[in-house]
C-alpha cells in the first residue's frame, strides 16, 4: 500500500482505505492501535512473551469451555455418538485455530460463527474469535458480526435445543455472553487506545520542549551576536582609524602621535574586556540583556562589569571627540540616572552604533545627537549626520548593525527608522517607550 520506498508517508486517504481494507491483510498486531510498529514492520510481526501467554490463555479457555460443550454432547440423547464424535473433532480444530486469532481476526469471526452452526464444542473458540475481533478491529465489525450471530442463535437452539435449560434461556444466556465478551474486548480495545494516545502526547510534549530549549539558544546566540557586534564595532572603528591616521601621517607633530597611540591602546584594552565579558556570559550559562528581565543575567553582578546607561552617553560623545569627529550631544532628559536600566542601555546603543557608523561613512561630517523624552512620553533618541565633505573611501559594511538596532528597539516595544537625510547626509531616529 505504500510503494516500495519504506520512507514514503501515505496520504490521507490511503491511510483511510488501508484502515478500511486491513482485515484483508494478514497482521501480528492492530496496527491502528499500534502506528509505531505499523510504520516499521516490513513483515509478519514476532510475538513478544505476553503475546505468547496471553495467547495461551485465551487458547487454554476455549479449550476448557470447549470441553465443557462436549461433555454436554455426550450426554444428550438426541444426539447420535457419530454426530458427537464429530462435534468434538469440529471443537478441537476450531480451538487450534485461535493461535491465527491475530492474524485474521474478521476471517476467523466468520468462520466461527459458521462452524458454531454445526459443533457446540467450537463455542470457546468463537468466544475468543469475537473478542478479538472487539479488540483489533473497529467497532462496525464488531456490530455487524455480532448482530448477525445473535441473529442466528434462535434458529440454532430450535434445532439444536439445550436438554438441560429451557429455550428462551439458552437464547438469552448465549446472546448476553456474546455481547459481553464483545464489550470486554471493546473496553480493552479503548484502553490501549488511551494509553497510545498518552504516550503520542508525551512525545509531543518532549519534542515540544526540545524546540522551545533550541529556539532558546537560537535567541541567546543571536543576542550574543548582537551584543558583541554593538560592542566591539566602536573600539574597532576607533583602531582603524587612529592606525590609518598614524599610516598616511607618519609626519604628524609627536603630541598627535602619543595621543594616537594612547587611543588606540585604551580601545584595544576595552575590546579586550568586553570580549571577556562576553565570553564569561557564555562560559557562565547566562544570557544576555533582554534575556533576564530588567537587568537580566547581564547585570552588573553576572558579568563583572557594569552595563552601560543613559548616564555613559556623555562619555561615548567625548570618545568620539577624541577619536577626531565633530560630535554635537543635545540630550535634554531631566536626569539620565532616572532612566530604566533596560531603556536607557537600548538608548545607549542606538547612539553608539549610530555613532560607528558615522566615523566609518561620514568621516570629517559633524554628527548631531539628540535625546528627548520624559515618563510617560517615551525616549527619542535622533542622531544625524549632512553628507561629508570630499571624497570618502568606500568601507565595506554588511548592515547588520542597523538591523540589530531595529530589532533591539523592537523589543523594547519601541520602533527606529533609519536611512538617507535631505542634504545628502544619513540619520537614525528611534522611539522607545518610558513609562510613568
Amino acid at each position: 500500500m505504500g510503494g516500495n520506498s519504506p520512507e514514503r508517508v501515505p496520504a490521507a486517504s490511503e491511510q483511510r482505505l488501508a484502515v478500511g481494507n486491513r482485515w484483508l491483510l494478514p497482521s501480528a498486531v492492530a496496527d491502528e492501535l499500534d502506528p509505531d510498529r505499523a510504520a516499521g514492520r516490513t513483515g509478519r510481526s514476532q510475538r513478544t512473551l505476553r503475546d505468547w501467554l496471553v495467547d495461551f490463555t485465551l487458547f487454554l479457555g476455549a479449550v476448557v469451555i470447549g470441553m465443557l460443550n462436549a461433555d454436554a454432547v455426550s450426554r444428550d440423547p438426541t444426539i447420535s455418538q457419530t454426530l458427537a464424535d464429530w462435534d468434538q473433532v469440529i471443537g478441537a480444530l476450531a480451538c487450534a485455530t485461535v493461535w491465527l486469532r491475530r492474524r485474521w481476526p474478521v476471517g476467523l469471526t466468520v468462520a466461527m460463527i459458521l462452524v458454531s452452526l454445526v459443533s457446540n464444542t467450537a463455542g470457546g473458540a468463537a468466544l475468543v474469535a469475537f473478542f478479538t475481533l472487539a479488540v483489533h478491529r473497529p467497532f462496525r465489525y464488531s456490530a455487524w458480526l455480532g448482530g448477525i450471530s445473535v441473529a442466528i442463535m434462535p434458529l440454532f437452539f430450535w434445532l439444536r435445543p439445550d436438554p438441560e435449560l429451557p429455550y428462551a434461556a439458552s437464547l438469552i444466556l448465549t446472546a448476553m455472553l456474546t455481547v459481553g465478551v464483545i464489550g470486554w474486548g471493546l473496553f480493552v480495545r479503548s484502553r490501549r487506545q488511551l494509553l497510545i494516545a498518552l504516550r503520542d502526547r508525551a512525545q509531543r510534549a518532549e519534542n515540544e520542549a526540545a524546540l522551545r530549549a533550541q529556539q532558546a539558544q537560537r535567541l541567546a546566540r543571536e543576542a550574543i551576536a548582537r551584543e558583541m557586534h554593538d560592542v566591539l564595532a566602536h573600539r574597532l572603528t576607533l583602531l582603524s582609524v587612529h592606525a590609518g591616521a598614524l599610516e598616511f601621517r607618519p609626519d604628524a607633530p609627536q603630541a598627535e602621535i602619543v595621543r594616537a597611540a594612547g587611543v588606540i591602546r585604551e580601545s584595544a584594552h576595552e575590546a579586550l574586556q568586553d570580549l571577556r565579558q562576553v565570553i564569561g556570559v557564555l562560559r557562565g550559562g547566562g544570557g544576555l540583556e533582554g534575556e533576564g528581565g530588567e537587568d537580566g543575567p547581564d547585570g552588573p553582578e553576572s558579568s563583572g562589569r557594569p552595563q552601560p546607561t543613559l548616564a555613559a552617553l556623555d562619555a561615548l560623545v567625548a570618545e568620539s571627540r577624541d577619536a577626531g569627529m565633530t560630535v554635537v550631544l543635545d540630550n535634554r532628559v531631566a536626569d539620565p540616572k532616572d532612566v530604566p536600566a533596560a531603556l536607557g542601555r537600548t538608548a545607549y546603543r542606538i547612539a553608539q552604533e549610530a555613532l560607528t557608523n558615522a566615523r566609518k561613512h561620514a568621516p570629517g561630517a559633524e554628527v548631531t545627537v539628540r535625546v528627548t523624552g520624559a515618563p510617560g512620553e517615551g525616549l527619542t533618541v535622533s542622531v544625524r549626520n549632512p553628507a561629508p565633505p570630499g571624497d570618502v573611501p568606500r568601507v565595506p559594511g554588511s548592515g547588520q548593525g542597523l538591523i540589530g538596532l531595529t530589532e533591539r528597539a523592537m523589543l523594547a516595544g519601541g520602533r527606529l527608522e533609519h536611512g538617507p537625510g535631505r542634504n545628502g547626509g544619513f540619520q537614525v531616529d528611534a522611539w522607545l517607550p518610558w513609562g510613568a
